[in-house]
């Protein structure tokens, strides 16, 4: 009778531990759950994702260049398609070249965007025709992760042209990895190679 009894007891007690466990552990976790979905929603309504080609005001591809250029640069930008770290282990990131024009005033017209290896080889070219960029418009190119081509020393050479005299543009690249619990993320400004490229 008494072993009837301590069954008893004991099914009572584990089953108000699993409600218990179930109200105070499951329940918040599906509130959780809906709640960030319904926070990505409403964040996404606010600020919809714009790809790049959804400019073609700010940024279309030209088949010749609207004006006699009079200024310009030659850029190089440095890219990091992966970093070392640990017990020197490759750190694979994403690679965004960012280019800003700075100009109130005028458009300027990216001219050529080529991608270079740690060796200093072209692996290829991210233009096939000029992209004008409307004032304070701005344009990027990505490198995926998962590109190990360039490695840790890759590099962009960027060239731009302007009709007329205009503040430089703001180039550089962002580099970025959030696959592991703790994301790095940093950048890297151009260098001026050479100045009126015609």
């Amino acid at each position: 009778m008494s072993t009837e009894v301590n069954q008893e007891l004991t099914d009572k007690i584990a089953s108000r531990m699993k409600l218990l466990v179930f109200v105070l552990v499951v329940v918040p976790m599906i509130l959780m759950a809906i709640y960030t979905e319904y926070r990505f929603r409403s964040i996404k309504a606010i600020v919809p994702y714009q790809t790049a080609g959804e400019r073609d005001e700010a940024r279309m591809e030209l088949d010749v260049i609207p004006f006699h250029p009079v200024v310009g640069q030659r850029l190089y930008v440095p890219a990091y398609s992966h970093i070392y770290h640990q017990e020197g282990d490759p750190y694979l990131l994403t690679v965004t070249l960012n280019i800003r024009n700075t100009d109130m005033d005028n458009e300027i017209v990216v001219t050529s965007v080529r991608y270079f290896d740690t060796g200093g080889k072209e692996l290829r070219s991210l233009l096939t025709k000029p992209l004008l960029l409307s004032k304070l418009a701005a344009t990027e190119f990505v490198i995926a992760r998962d590109d190990k081509s360039g490695g840790s020393g890759s590099s962009f050479i960027v060239e731009w042209q302007a009709g007329s005299e205009v503040s430089q543009p703001i180039v550089e690249t962002v580099m970025v990895d959030t696959s592991s619990t703790q994301g790095i993320s940093f950048t890297a400004s151009a260098v001026v190679l050479s100045e009126d490229v015609k």
